[in-house]
């Protein structure tokens, strides 16, 4: 093993400059999410595709989405495959090509779409998310074809579209129309802590919610006339607070934060004028559940709660679900793709892994809606959507090397 893990070293140091000027071309092309405005990863996916022909692989397939918003009219996403010595089943190490916009210009200190080597780190829009994994990927199969390595079992690649706004388009696309197997295995690279450490195998439910207060408008100097619609809001807003936090108070160790979380956040503006009582108000919830709860539990006691506040104010309160997401059973912490990777960071690394759970929503919940175990794993300084996102070079080359060990041993 000492003997393979050296070859591997030599190898990654040996070839990630070839692999880096591969990842500038594809990271200069724009792949903006068409949700976002942008047009989509069709260019940049043609460019993977160029890139991928280098590596005599046994099997490459591009599977387009039709989507009439852009001039392309689909979303691309990219399979390939190296044949392993058990061709039964696949280990699948997913990425994902579209990234959101650069945001507010004036924040970056270079071209977001122009990347930039500096300090060891590759600054620019996607470098990060999702860009070094496909850089990891791209030096992990450098290694592999380089050294004549055999994967134990295949070894597929997914270059998915659409991550960024919900995956229709891309890997759940993939799932629902059957391109992997209950025998199989995935690493989604599109999460980690800054030392490499962490192996997401559990996310929380999902539930935004926007309500809306139907009140009565009034001159603010008359406000007997009217009924606040705004001073309703912010109550209701408060007393769900209060009330969801004391009622789902279950604790969780293996998500961070270990408790379920109930967020007032977005505020819509209610009026344009300060001397006016507002009739009508709307705010929102961000809330990340813990699976042990249903979605339905949580909806029954806001709703009664809303019920109570117009019988007692005299208003309407209409709810609607903004995005609704129950989360799959996690990946088994006994699974062999969480042992097998833990063992890899271990041995190439000297990282003790920690078994997690996070609260944001990954690609990795439509594998593993299918039982298919699925981890999410990556080394990550976490500057994604962030002004001046890059990514370590350093990353990508560790993480290669524990790619391509866990992908052989």
């Amino acid at each position: 093993m000492n003997e393979v893990l050296e070859r591997i070293r030599i190898a990654s140091n040996q070839y990630l400059n070839d692999v880096l000027k591969s990842f500038i071309e594809i990271l200069e092309i724009p792949a903006v999410n068409p949700s976002s405005g942008g047009s989509g990863e069709a260019k940049r996916a043609e460019k993977i595709l160029d890139v991928l022909a280098k590596y005599d692989l046994d099997k490459v397939e591009k599977i387009d989405v039709p989507d009439s918003r852009i001039e392309e009219g689909v979303r691309p996403n990219i399979l390939a495959l190296i044949n392993g010595e058990d061709r039964s089943r696949t280990l699948w190490l997913v990425a994902h090509t579209d990234t959101v916009p650069e945001g507010d210009i004036k924040l970056w200190e270079t071209d977001p779409f122009k990347p930039v080597i500096k300090n060891g780190r590759i600054y620019g829009r996607g470098a990060e998310d999702n860009g070094q994994a496909i850089a990891s990927v791209l030096l992990t199969l450098k290694i592999i074809r380089e050294l004549k390595l055999t994967p134990k079992k295949n070894l597929g690649l997914v270059f998915a579209a659409d991550e960024e706004a919900g995956s229709a388009y891309g890997l759940k696309y993939l799932v629902e129309k059957g391109f992997f197997k209950e025998e199989d295995e995935a690493v989604v690279l599109d999460y980690g802590a800054p030392d490499g450490s962490e192996i997401e195998v559990a996310e929380k439910h999902i539930l935004w919610l926007r309500f809306t207060i139907h009140g009565i408008q009034a001159h603010a100097a008359f406000p007997h006339e009217g009924i606040n619609a705004h001073r309703i809001g912010v109550r209701l807003a408060s007393t769900l607070d209060q009330i969801l936090h004391e009622r789902f108070n279950k604790i969780d160790p293996i998500f961070t934060p270990p408790t379920s979380t109930f967020e007032p956040t977005k505020k819509e503006q209610n009026i344009d004028n300060i001397n006016s009582v507002p009739g009508t108000d709307v705010f929102y919830f961000d809330s990340r559940i813990i699976p042990s709860y249903s979605l339905g539990e949580i909806l029954n006691v806001i709703d009664k709660t809303c019920r109570s506040f117009e019988s007692i104010y005299g208003v309407k309160i209409d709810v609607e679900e903004v995005m609704r997401w129950e989360s799959p059973p996690p990946t088994p912490t006994e699974s062999s793709i969480v042992n097998n990777l833990s063992k890899a960071l271990k041995l190439a690394r000297n990282i003790d892994a920690k078994i997690i759970g996070i609260g944001g929503g990954t690609c990795a919940a439509f594998l593993r809606a299918k039982n298919i175990p699925a981890v999410v794993w990556s080394t990550l300084d976490r500057m994604a959507h962030k002004p001046n996102e890059y990514c370590k070079i350093e990353n990508i080359r560790k993480d290669s090397e524990v790619l391509t060990l866990l992908s052989v041993t």
